[in-house]
């Protein structure tokens, strides 16, 4: 007879709009995986709840519901430390929202809860699973443009303000916290390779509490330099400004991508020139050789090796890792890393310096 797996019977605490993205995501039936149960403080969020959930406004109840054996934590970054080690105590199974904690300490403080009551604990970090962030690193790992030295991500709007509790520090709100930890979590993920130091800015442009603009750059050992630059208020009239950008640049060529559904090409010379042409072009800002157009039949492109996953992946891969079929693909020792580099990245910010990381 075949191993009996572990069905996973989640709560959901905080039915904001992650919690309903949650119930939306597992709607589509992951098999292994159901929701039976959600909690809000805001009635207002409850009131389209499916028939045959349990519903709380308290997060106590929900963690007594004995038929609920894993929860998921939704609730202001603030929040998530005190809801982890209440799930530890019930002895529940934890899937949290990133960011995990606000700071390293706090983080390892719940490590030792979780230690403690023996469970299983995960971060949705699902975002690794973007489908042009995998583009992006099958150019990287395939070795695409040669030896890389620079790997640049970037993520833009028009909409400035951000949301409900995002708009305040004290609630742990904010870009760094938000998309940050996965833009950071993402070139961590690809380049394997200690971080020397990180040089950051961060900036309130239109937020009064809360940053709403980073560029970081990391310097990994292996001389690959990674940066990661987002703003929410980046106005252009351009298709696909609004959206995620990549660009590697290698020896041997370069590879760009547009969009969370990746638009763009692998690029390459069908000669490397040891030294510019001679003859001088013309161009709109003058004469120039380093900077004219290619030659023609110089530059030749290729399609990106497209990755075809999608943020189902995690929850499939969270049924195998309870069951002990696989790994988790989010482990703690991975987001306690990020959230040490999110430290040096708000040290550098503040100082205007290059911090030393690993």
């Amino acid at each position: 007879m075949g191993k009996t797996l572990k069905e996973v019977k989640l709560g959901i605490i905080g039915f904001g709009f992650m919690g309903h993205e949650h119930m939306n995501m597992l709607a589509s039936k992951v098999p292994g995986i159901c929701v039976k149960a959600v909690c809000d403080t805001n009635e207002n969020q409850l009131k389209d709840v499916p028939e045959g959930v349990h519903v709380y406004s308290d997060a106590d109840d929900l963690l007594k519901d004995t038929e609920v054996n894993t929860v998921i934590i939704s609730v202001p970054n603030r929040l998530h430390p005190e809801m982890v080690k209440k799930a530890c105590d019930a002895g529940k199974d934890i899937i949290c929202e990133k960011p995990a904690a606000l700071s390293v300490a706090l983080f390892d403080e719940m490590m030792e809860e979780v230690k403690k009551a023996g469970i299983h604990f995960t971060v949705h970090q699902q975002r690794r699973l973007d489908p042009d962030f995998r583009t992006a690193k099958n150019v990287y790992d395939q070795n695409l443009v040669g030896k890389v030295y620079t790997v640049q991500s970037t993520l833009y709007g028009i909409n400035g303000n951000m949301h409900d509790w995002h708009v305040y520090k004290s609630e742990g709100g904010g870009m760094l916290y938000d998309w940050g930890v996965h833009l950071l979590d993402q070139l961590l993920f690809m380049i394997k390779s200690p971080v020397k130091t990180v040089y950051a800015d961060v900036r309130n442009v239109i937020n009064k509490e809360v940053d709403d603009y980073f560029k970081i750059e990391l310097y990994f050992e292996n001389g690959v330099v990674g940066e990661a630059e987002l703003g929410t208020y980046f106005l252009a009239d351009r298709p696909k400004w609004f959206e995620r950008h990549w660009f590697i640049g290698g020896d041997k060529g370069s590879a760009y991508s547009d969009g969370f559904d990746p638009e763009g090409k692998v690029a390459r010379t069908t000669r490397l020139l040891t030294n510019v042409p001679g003859t001088i072009t013309m161009s709109a800002s003058g004469p120039t050789r380093s900077f004219g157009p290619p030659q023609p039949g110089v530059l030749v492109t290729e399609e990106l090796p497209k990755a075809s996953t999608e943020h189902k992946m995690f929850w499939e891969n969270y049924y195998k890792a309870v069951n002990g079929e696989e790994e988790f693909l989010v482990r703690p020792e991975e987001v306690r890393r990020v959230l040490c580099l999110m430290d040096a990245v708000r040290k550098s910010g503040e100082t205007h310096q290059t911090v030393d990381f690993e």
